[in-house]
């Protein structure tokens, strides 16, 4: 029987800043059928799946993709490394627009476009599942089930891309409809005004179509299953089973409490003491891991937790900020097998509890530079006057540039159910020796979802870079660099400490996220939110 075949896909932008055009192109072919996931195993990638990323991108975008693939990497047994010569690979170029071939094309250099205002995280991933063999959520042989396609509302010509087809055709690997999915249209995709294409039929679900944060647990569990992926994570532990995560407990590391965490009571004994946690053995692939866990000093102020990975000569020291749960990243770098310790040391003070551990997560990524915790957030979420912005504390990136992050909690005064972020150099102690304006440093905005397991989370990820060429016109008319000097081209303000700084113009997006797909996920958790920040130079390659 003769099946439509999908030959391009050209993909809807979610962010509002996306104006691309967007159709698909079928031609007829008598062998092969495809919805959803395409069949036939001459289309399914090698699990390391060979790319090359053409200079025609823009060097933020690379360093989104790059981003992307470390996502996959953590979240699925799929990886990519350079082309060295093997007969299939993806080009990755700038074209006009956002498009991938689906599947496995077995055409030598294979193109997949990542055009003007594509470089978000969630449009990335998107075009490399159509790479690695998905259709549409919306495509689904039982789509009619869960949403109404208002064919009246849809661009003239763009009708086909509607379309869906019957279980004789198509394949979802058993896996149920997924509105969240980042492969689903939104509920505008190719509207003739503004006017919904796609209606959900749970009422509550149609502004959940169409999001463009990060992979669903649905898109995952489909991209594992049709590659018969195997994990290669390392580890994630919340304590909530019998068998700690195959930990081994030294002295009086003792599982406790509803919801269950580590606690290392310091309330008795003498100085000195310690108690240890030791992990399983683990295998690295690459040697970069980041350690990521949540520490409570209930104890003594001189209380201390130390980390070593067991056999290097690396010691992590945490003293005590005390009172609440603490978010922690450490960076290791090791080869070999190896382990993780987590050692208590009671201190000299008086204490009244002691340490506690919970939430650990062992990823061979890279961690952030730092972590802003907003405290209070669904406070400051109800109270806080559309058009009025929040900033972070200042921080330093790794070559010395002084930034800080400005955040319209809700929104700016024409948009105000949404997040808008923004990236400001500030001045700082090097900046008589840094080089101005500041040349292509990508900064990562990373609203965290709170799910204690991090292949599970869906962040909300902005990464912006400095074009040392970009330019701006200030009140007089003068033209400027936009990122030259904050001494320069800022404005002179007070920290809440009372010292004064340079805080030069921000860049990033009014349309962060929704409040609506704020409150979606685990974003605010214990009234809180994090983001995970940094500033460095972009990474051109893994």
């Amino acid at each position: 029987m003769a099946s439509l075949h999908a030959l391009l896909i050209l993909c809807v932008c979610a962010t509002a800043l996306c104006l691309v055009s967007v159709e698909f192109r079928y031609y007829r072919n008598k062998n092969v059928v495809i919805i959803n996931t395409i069949l036939g195993e001459e289309y399914r990638w090698p699990t390391t799946v060979p790319y090359v990323l053409d200079s025609s991108l823009e060097i933020n975008a690379k360093g989104v993709i790059l981003k992307a693939f470390e996502q996959y990497r953590l979240k699925t047994c799929i990886d990519f490394k350079a082309w060295d010569g093997e007969p299939n690979y993806i080009f990755v170029f700038k074209g006009s627009g956002c498009y991938s071939k689906v599947g496995n094309r077995q055409m030598g250099k294979q193109e997949l476009s990542i055009g003007a205002n594509c470089d978000s995280l969630g449009t990335v991933e998107h075009e490399f599942l159509h790479a690695l063999g998905f259709w549409h959520e919306q495509s689904r042989s039982d789509r009619d089930d869960y949403v109404t396609i208002m064919w009246d509302q849809i661009q003239e010509g763009k009708e086909h891309n509607f379309n869906s087809y019957d279980e004789t055709v198509s394949s979802s690997l058993g896996v149920p409809y997924d509105y969240g999915s980042v492969m689903h249209y939104s509920k505008t995709s190719f509207s003739k005004a503004s006017e919904p294409t796609i209606v959900t039929k749970i009422p509550e679900f149609l502004d959940v179509i169409g999001q463009r944060m990060e992979f669903s647990d649905s898109d995952l569990l489909k991209l594992n299953r049709l590659y018969n992926c195997t994990s290669t994570f390392l580890d994630s532990c919340h304590f909530e089973e019998p068998n700690i995560c195959g930990m081994i407990q030294g002295d009086v590391y003792t599982s406790t409490g509803v919801g269950f965490f580590m606690h290392f009571s310091t309330a008795t004994g003498t100085q000195g003491d310690t108690a240890y946690l030791e992990s399983r053995l683990f295998y690295p692939k690459r040697r970069s891991q980041c350690l990521q866990f949540y520490h409570y000093n209930s104890g003594g102020v001189d209380d201390q937790l130390n980390i070593w990975p067991m056999g290097n000569l690396y010691l992590y020291n945490l003293g005590g900020l005390q009172g609440s749960w603490e978010l922690y990243h450490v960076t290791l770098d090791v080869s070999d097998k190896f382990r993780v310790v987590f050692e208590g040391v009671k201190g000299r003070d008086t204490s009244k509890s002691g340490l506690s551990l919970d939430d650990i997560n062992l990823s061979e990524t890279k961690c952030p530079q730092y972590t802003w915790r907003i405290r209070d957030f669904t406070s400051l979420l109800a109270t806080t006057p559309a058009g009025s912005k929040t900033y972070s504390p200042r921080f330093l990136s790794p070559d010395g540039y002084s930034f800080q992050i400005g955040l319209y909690i809700n929104g700016l005064k024409d948009s105000p159910d949404k997040m808008a972020i923004y990236l400001h150099l500030t001045s700082g102690p090097n900046d008589d020796n840094l080089q101005w304006p500041c040349p292509w440093r990508q900064a990562s905005m990373e609203l965290m979802d709170q799910n204690p397991d991090i292949q599970h989370r869906m962040n909300n990820i902005r990464m912006i870079t400095t074009d040392p060429t970009k330019t701006s016109t200030d009140p007089m008319g003068n033209v400027e660099y936009f990122w030259d000097d904050p001494r320069k081209v800022g404005s002179l303000v007070t920290d809440t400490d009372g010292s004064k700084f340079y805080r030069g113009p921000g860049y990033g997006t009014s349309n962060y996220i929704t409040h609506d797909r704020l409150k979606s996920r685990s974003f605010i958790k214990g009234d809180d939110v994090i983001f995970l920040l940094s500033l460095d130079e972009p990474q051109m390659s893994i």
